[in-house]
């Protein structure tokens, strides 16, 4: 019996080492997994042409902006293939977004960055703006976000040009950038404007603040040949 017990015991605490927030397991850390965000600091991030992060956003648990004047958050390292997960979520009818391959040539992030959509998808914004989805190019299939207040999983793979969206657990989006389909679509859409958009094969990973509540934790990387 007692035995049993322990056993149960460590099961137990493996169980909540494995579900601990922003933390990785050693699996992951094996498999060449890094935190980009330890639950308490902005360590590792900066701000758009500026060497600090804003202050305006705070690390408790989780990152949030102050939706009224925080700047978008940077990555101080860049990355150009790569696996990244995340959890988001937002509040009632927000809007905010996860950009890679963010340079500094343009006067904001998302001069440069494609945006996988953070969203509540009752804002009523068009396909092509759903959460999940290339903000503006690619639209998600099916609708897998949870309700307002809960979080919601991420993933942005992207692998020499080739990129897939996923939206807890489901793969949403996938695109070429380097197919005429991907060319059209950017030539036919606002981003033509900017010579600076998706012109970079790596970059920073940038997090938006669109003026409207909103949470990111467990934001893990890992990269790419």
């Amino acid at each position: 019996m007692k035995t049993i017990a322990v056993g149960i015991a460590l099961a137990l605490v493996a169980g909540t080492a494995q579900a601990a927030e922003n933390t990785l397991t050693a699996a992951e850390r094996a498999a060449g997994w890094m935190l980009l965000f330890d639950g308490t600091s902005t360590k590792g991030w900066r701000g758009f042409k500026t060497p600090e992060p804003d202050p305006g956003w705070t690390a408790k648990g989780e990152l949030s902006p102050d939706p009224k004047t925080s700047k978008d958050l940077m990555t101080r390292d860049s990355f150009e293939n790569f696996d990244l997960t995340f959890e988001w979520k937002i509040g009632p009818k927000g809007n905010s977004g996860v950009m890679f391959h963010v340079t500094e040539a343009g006067g904001q992030t998302y001069e440069s960055g494609p945006e996988y959509q953070v969203l509540d998808n009752s804002r009523g914004e068009p396909p092509l703006e759903q959460a999940g989805g290339l903000f503006a190019l690619y639209a998600p299939e099916g609708a897998v976000t949870r309700p307002v207040g809960e979080y919601n999983t991420g993933r942005i793979l992207v692998d020499h040009g080739k990129v897939e969206h996923w939206l807890n657990g489901v793969k949403v989006a996938a695109y070429d950038m380097n197919a005429a389909d991907f060319k059209a679509r950017v030539a036919a859409s606002k981003f033509a404007r900017w010579s600076t958009f998706a012109a970079s094969p790596s970059g920073h990973i940038a997090l938006q603040n669109h003026g409207d509540p909103v949470a990111f934790r467990n934001l893990k990387i890992r990269r790419l040949p």
